[in-house]
């Protein structure tokens, strides 16, 4: 199973290269939205890669001048993935509209970029330049030093961004990942760790362990508070001021999560689980009442969760949300009125706990039954609790030792599992 990691570098560009890597910018996005385009023309729209690469691929390349052909099939391949969302959404019931392309960004691969030590050699719309990387001391302890410094690690390409005056290359790495799970954690007799993702707990898994958002909320609303004190002077002091509030914010939320997605898997290993289970985030904003801020933070979260659980042979999944926070995991009971704010009581059988640990058990149970369900052989055995497991028809069972609930547990009563 190979491991991926994206490690952010900043570049250093001198004036003349800055213009021409903005016009390559903006010819990147033209491109990928002119391939949008054509994908909605007919009655149905195109996703297929192949098809839309030989019915844009010459008129693109015509109408920018001969645009690199290596960033035109990858912005074809920008569009169709964004083409191919859409077209899922609908399926699923869901509103999508046409995409558009607005952030300043381009994807590079082997053949429109040159990886070295200490340097990028990148396509432009005019030949290519060349950027020095802004790097840290090779030996501190960065995700440069042990990922991209790393032999272990092959690069495979990067996507370009242009933030707040400054050029950000994200690299991607892989290596050939080996999973360390044993031999009892295979997907035949494996375990799912279902994870509720909301506001008042960002996260809360089916082993009983809580990561409340108090600490998110609070910074949350500290840097609003300095962004409305600096919006109010209205001066460019001001509003530079107001973009370096805003890579502070993002800085520290980005250590929470990772802090949060290690504990995460560290729990998934530690109760031996082959799956960690989370809700399609896909509109959860609607659902739970979250803030633009939470949404970002649910996206951070999952996608660090991702890729750290696939170094341990641990997969991720989402499955659908509908009626997780309302249905009863003990019994199967589905009721609105089952829930009350964080509180949950089961109309039929009066099994109570916290609201959100229900809903994660319910997410494990979720996907053990979309498994079930999909006549796969190596269906998980059960969903972990905190003192045992749950199977799929909600069966419990302790464990012959109690599971650990972690730091961040809160004292609520798990008893009845």
């Amino acid at each position: 199973m190979d491991v991926r990691r994206t490690v952010p570098v900043a570049l250093d560009v001198d004036s003349d290269d800055a213009v021409l890597l903005e016009d390559t910018v903006n010819t990147f996005l033209w491109s990928a939205q002119y391939v949008v385009d054509h994908a909605f023309k007919g009655e149905y729209v195109t996703t297929s890669k192949t098809t839309l690469d030989d019915e844009t691929y010459d008129e693109v390349r015509e109408k920018t001048d001969g645009f690199n052909g290596g960033l035109v099939q990858a912005a074809r391949n920008k569009a169709a993935e964004a083409c191919k969302s859409v077209v899922a959404r609908w399926k699923n019931g869901k509103k999508a509209s046409k995409p558009t392309f607005t952030s300043p960004h381009v994807v590079y691969d082997k053949r429109t970029a040159t990886f070295h030590d200490e340097y990028v050699s990148l396509a432009t719309t005019d030949g290519r330049i060349e950027a020095d990387y802004v790097l840290p001391d090779e030996d501190s302890d960065t995700p440069h030093s042990e990922y991209l410094f790393s032999d272990e690690y092959e690069t495979t390409g990067a996507e370009l961004h242009y933030r707040d005056g400054s050029w950000v290359l994200h690299i991607h790495c892989k290596k050939e990942g080996e999973s360390d799970t044993s031999e009892k954690a295979t997907p035949e007799n494996g375990t799912v760790l279902g994870v509720d993702l909301g506001v008042n707990n960002l996260a809360v898994a089916s082993t009983g362990t809580f990561w409340t958002g108090d600490e998110f909320d609070h910074w949350r609303q500290e840097y609003e508070k300095r962004r409305g004190s600096l919006q109010q002077c209205g001066t460019h002091w001001a509003h530079e001021n107001i973009q370096a509030v805003g890579r502070k914010e993002e800085g520290r939320f980005k250590l929470m999560l990772h802090r949060i997605s290690n504990e995460l898997v560290a729990e998934a290993r530690e109760n031996e689980c082959t799956v960690i289970a989370f809700e399609d985030l896909t509109d959860i904003r609607e659902r739970t009442g979250a803030s633009w801020g939470h949404k970002w933070a649910f996206d951070r979260l999952y996608e660090y969760v991702e890729y750290k659980a696939a170094e341990h042979g641990i997969k991720v999944e989402q499955v659908d949300p509908e009626n997780t926070s309302r249905r009863c995991s003990h019994c199967g009971f589905t009721h609105p009125d089952n829930r009350d704010g964080e509180g949950f009581e089961c109309l039929k059988c009066e099994y109570e706990n916290h609201a959100d640990y229900n809903a994660a058990k319910n997410i494990g149970l979720r996907y053990l039954r979309r498994r079930q369900n999909a006549g796969d052989g190596g269906v998980p055995l059960g969903v972990r609790l905190n003192s045992g497991m749950m199977n799929v028809n909600g069966g419990y069972s302790p464990a012959a030792t109690e599971a650990r609930t972690g730091v961040h547990a809160e004292s609520h009563d798990f008893s009845r599992g």
